[in-house]
C-alpha cells in the first residue's frame, strides 16, 4: 500500500499520531466488535498509514486446493476475531482478484478462475438476516452434494452461525439438513469433513507463537521509526507510549515481559480457552496505549494529544504496560466482553500475593533487612515501580493515622499496591526464590505445569519432584485423607454402595 507522509511536527502534531491513532482502532473499544476487518480497513484509510502485516496460516492451503482443481467447495470456519474475512479477503487477492472489488459493496464476490470455474466468494454468513441465507446455503449445498462443478464456493461463517442457518433451512424443507451433522462433528471433534467440502478452522491455530507474531507486528512496526523526532520525548521526557512499546518488545528485559505473557496465553490454550486474532491484537494495542485514568485517555486508550497531559500530572504509572497487560486499566465490563481479558483476570495477578512480595512493597523502602531488594526490584524502575505517586502513597499510608485509614484513605496505596503486584509478575527474575514469580498469581504451581507439558513434547522424563506433587494430590484426592506418600497411588473405595472415599480398605498400585 502506497503511503502519504504523516503530520508534521512543524504544524505542532506529533509525527506518529495518524499511527496511533489507527492502532487505536484494534484496541478494546466500544465500536469495534463487530465487522472488524472492515472496520479497521476503513480507519486504515483515513490514517494513511502501513497497514499491520500478520501472516494468514491457512491461506497457502486454500491456494494450493484451489490450484488442485480439486472439486467442490470450500468453508472457512471459526469464531469471531479469527481473521475469517482477513482470510478471504487474501485468498481473494491471490487468486487474481482486484482489492478494489474487494472493498465495492456487497457481500458476494465473483471471480471467475483460469480452469473455467466460477469463483463465489460470500464474505460473511453473518451479514445475511435470517432467509436470506437460504440462497448462498443452497449454492454451497449444489456444489458439495449435488455434484455441480461449474462453481467453487468459497464461504466465511462462524461454526455456531453455520450449524443454525443449516439447521433452520432444513427445517423449512422438512428434512435434517445433510451438512450439518458432519460439520458439528467436524467443529467440535476435529472429525472428517464432508466430502467435496475443504474445512480450513482458524480457531485451531492460535498458540505462543501467534502472540509473538502479533507482539512484533504491532510493537516492531515501521511507523515507530516516526518517534524519534518527536518533541514529546526530547528534554529527558518519558513518553508512555513509546515506554510501553519498547518494554513490550523486550528491550529493558530480554524479551521477559513477552515470555510471560505468552506463558499465560499458552496455559489458558491449554485450559481450553481459544483466544481470537483480534483478541491479540486488542491486548498488545492495550498493553501499548492503555491508560487507567479515562479523564486523560478517551475510553482508556492514549492518543499522541494525551501523552503531554500524563506528562505534566507526573504519573506515568496509570499508563503501566503491566497494567494494561490484564486489561486492569479498563471499566470491568468492557474488559469481560473480550476473551482475552477474561483469561488474563482468572489468573488473579493483582489480587493475589504473599507476605513476602508484600512486605517488600510496603516495607522495603524502610527496612534496611529489605532495602536491597527494594533497590534491585522496585526502585531501579523510576516510571512504572518507584514513583513519585506510588512513594507518596506509600508514605501517606505508612505514617497517616487511624482515622484516615478507616476513612477511604489507604485505598488509593492499596489500588497502586495492585498494579505493583502486576509490574513483579513480569518482573521478577527467573529463579528469584524469596519472590517467585507463579506466587504472584492464583496459579502457584503454573510453572511446573508448562514444563511438565513441555517435557511430554520432547518425550523427557518429568522430574521426581513434581511427579512426587502430583501423586500426592491423587492420593489425597482419591482417599480423601492427608497422606504423604509420594512413591505409590492409592486406589481407594468406600467398600459399600456409597459415594464416600473414605475406607480402611485400599488397594496399592506402584
Amino acid at each position: 500500500m502506497t503511503t502519504t507522509p504523516q503530520e508534521d511536527e512543524s504544524d505542532g502534531v506529533p509525527p506518529a499520531s495518524a499511527w496511533v491513532r489507527f492502532l487505536r482502532s484494534y484496541g478494546p473499544t466500544s465500536n469495534n466488535l463487530t465487522m472488524f476487518d472492515e472496520y479497521v480497513s476503513s480507519a486504515l484509510g483515513r490514517a494513511r498509514v502501513k497497514p499491520i502485516s500478520l501472516s494468514a496460516p491457512q491461506l497457502e492451503d486454500m491456494v494450493r486446493h484451489i490450484e488442485s482443481k480439486a472439486l467442490g467447495s470450500i468453508l472457512i470456519a471459526g469464531t469471531a476475531g479469527d481473521g475469517k474475512t482477513y482470510h478471504c479477503r487474501a485468498l481473494w487477492e491471490r487468486i487474481g482478484g482486484a482489492p478494489r472489488d474487494w472493498a465495492a459493496k456487497g457481500n458476494v464476490k465473483e471471480l471467475h478462475l483460469a480452469d473455467g470455474r466460477l469463483a463465489v466468494f460470500i464474505k460473511d454468513l453473518s451479514e445475511f438476516n435470517g432467509e436470506e441465507s437460504d440462497i448462498p446455503l443452497q449454492r454451497l449445498e449444489r456444489s458439495v452434494l449435488e455434484g455441480e462443478n461449474s462453481e467453487i464456493v468459497i464461504l466465511a461463517a462462524n461454526h455456531g452461525q453455520i450449524l443454525d442457518r443449516l439447521r433452520d433451512l432444513g427445517r423449512r424443507q422438512d428434512r435434517t439438513h445433510p451438512l450439518r451433522k458432519p460439520l458439528q462433528e467436524r467443529f467440535l471433534q476435529a472429525g472428517p469433513a464432508p466430502a467435496r467440502l475443504a474445512v480450513f478452522d482458524l480457531s485451531r491455530s492460535t498458540s505462543r507463537k501467534t502472540l509473538e507474531e502479533v507482539v512484533e507486528a504491532v510493537a516492531g512496526h515501521p511507523e515507530w521509526e516516526s518517534c524519534k523526532r518527536c518533541a514529546l520525548k526530547a528534554d529527558g521526557k518519558v513518553c508512555p507510549i513509546d515506554e510501553n512499546r519498547r518494554r513490550l518488545l523486550g528491550e529493558s528485559d530480554g524479551g521477559q515481559l513477552s515470555r510471560r505473557l505468552g506463558d499465560l496465553v499458552e496455559i489458558a490454550r491449554l485450559n481450553g480457552l481459544h483466544l481470537p486474532m483480534r483478541d491479540l491484537l486488542a491486548l498488545c494495542s492495550n498493553m501499548i496505549l492503555g491508560c487507567s485514568d479515562a479523564k486523560h485517555a478517551k475510553e482508556n486508550l492514549m492518543t499522541c494529544a494525551d501523552v503531554a497531559k500524563i506528562q505534566e500530572s507526573s504519573d506515568l504509572g496509570k499508563a503501566s504496560v503491566y497494567v494494561n497487560a490484564f486489561g486492569a486499566n479498563l471499566p470491568k465490563r468492557r474488559a469481560s466482553d473480550r476473551p482475552i481479558f477474561k483469561a488474563m483476570s482468572s489468573f488473579g495477578v493483582g489480587d493475589e500475593s504473599t507476605n513476602a512480595a508484600d512486605g517488600l512493597l510496603v516495607y522495603g523502602k524502610d527496612d534496611s533487612r529489605l532495602q536491597a531488594d527494594f533497590a534491585r526490584l522496585i526502585a531501579r524502575d523510576p516510571i512504572y515501580g518507584a514513583t513519585i505517586a506510588f512513594s507518596t502513597a506509600q508514605d501517606a499510608y505508612l505514617e497517616g493515622y487511624e482515622g484516615a485509614r478507616l476513612e477511604g484513605g489507604s485505598a488509593e496505596f492499596l489500588s497502586m499496591l495492585e498494579n505493583q503486584r502486576r509490574r513483579l509478575f513480569f518482573t521478577l527474575p527467573d529463579g528469584e526464590a524469596g519472590y517467585p514469580h507463579w506466587s504472584m498469581t492464583a496459579f502457584r504451581f503454573a510453572g511446573e505445569y508448562l514444563e511438565i507439558i513441555n517435557a511430554l513434547k520432547e518425550k523427557r522424563p518429568v522430574s521426581e519432584v513434581v511427579r512426587g506433587r502430583i501423586a500426592k494430590g491423587l492420593n489425597r484426592v482419591l482417599t480423601g485423607l492427608l497422606l504423604e506418600n509420594v512413591d505409590r497411588i492409592f486406589i481407594a473405595s468406600s467398600g459399600g454402595f456409597t459415594q464416600s472415599r473414605v475406607s480402611v480398605l485400599c488397594v496399592m498400585v506402584n
